[in-house]
């Protein structure tokens, strides 16, 4: 399982230009299975990703993929965790 910080950078201001494109990156995420839930960093920071059922490098081609990095609107970190407890309603990311 994967945590996506997508932190702005100085380019945030081009944000809106490559909006429509993140939009559509983030739903393909969500289509094929690998993202759980995305939201926004506070206050105003970027964007935060849980993914799992994929690997590191693939995750890593993804996430390279996204407008907003190729386009260095946010600079990209990826957390690895290895879940050992979960509550119930989240089994099955472990």
């Amino acid at each position: 399982m994967f945590i996506v910080l997508l932190k702005f950078s100085d380019n945030k201001d081009k944000a809106g230009q490559f909006m429509e494109g993140h939009t559509a990156w983030l739903r393909q995420g969500f289509d094929d299975g690998v993202f759980v839930l995305a939201g926004s960093l506070q206050p105003h920071r970027g964007g935060g990703i849980v993914a799992h059922n994929i690997t590191r490098a693939d995750l890593e081609d993804r996430v390279s993929a996204d407008p907003f990095v190729a386009e260095t609107v946010v600079s990209a970190e990826i957390l690895e965790i290895t879940p050992s407890k979960a509550d119930e309603r989240l089994a099955f990311l472990t």
